[in-house]
């Protein structure tokens, strides 16, 4: 979790490579309008967010409940947020701490994302910063934030 920009991505998908879990992509899950207003330069407000924490509830829910691991990505900027998405499912939150200059920076170099730079002020206000997630800064190498989750959370690299 973690604003725009603090590489859930780029994170997530290194991790669910490295415990060969399944990657879900959190922004895959927005409902088009979501996309549409975004696109615009309009910030989600909480009602336009809602269903589209739905849906990552229900998949977290159905990997718990499946007895499965995966690695998911959403922001998750507010605690009502994370609340709603490991509401019923054993959900362990990683925030990807990052400043807003940084963040600024790395969405205005993305290529072809809805999400544009101009964003990204709303997210920090947006932000509470969570208390019962592992906390990293999202500035140090990627393989080192992998291992960080790993370590911090015991998880077993399968054997290949």
């Amino acid at each position: 979790m973690g604003v725009s920009g603090a590489g859930k991505t780029t994170v997530g998908r290194a991790l669910a490579r490295r415990l060969q879990w399944p990657f879900h992509e959190g922004d895959d899950f927005h409902p088009e309008e979501n996309v549409r207003k975004m696109a615009k330069d309009e910030p989600l407000t909480d009602a336009d967010r809602r269903p589209w924490l739905e849906r990552i509830r229900d998949l977290v829910t159905r990997e718990s409940a499946r007895g499965g691991d995966a690695v998911v990505t959403c922001s998750c900027l507010k605690l009502a947020y994370r609340d709603l998405v490991r509401a019923g499912a054993n959900a362990r939150f990683v925030y990807l701490a990052l400043d807003p200059e940084t963040a600024a920076v790395r969405v205005g170099g993305r290529l072809g994302h809805f999400f544009d730079a101009s964003l990204v002020g709303s997210q920090f206000r947006d932000l509470e910063p969570p208390r019962r997630a592992l906390s990293l800064d999202a500035t140090r190498p990627v393989q080192e934030l992998v291992q960080a989750v790993i370590e911090a959370f015991g998880l077993r690299i399968p054997l290949s």
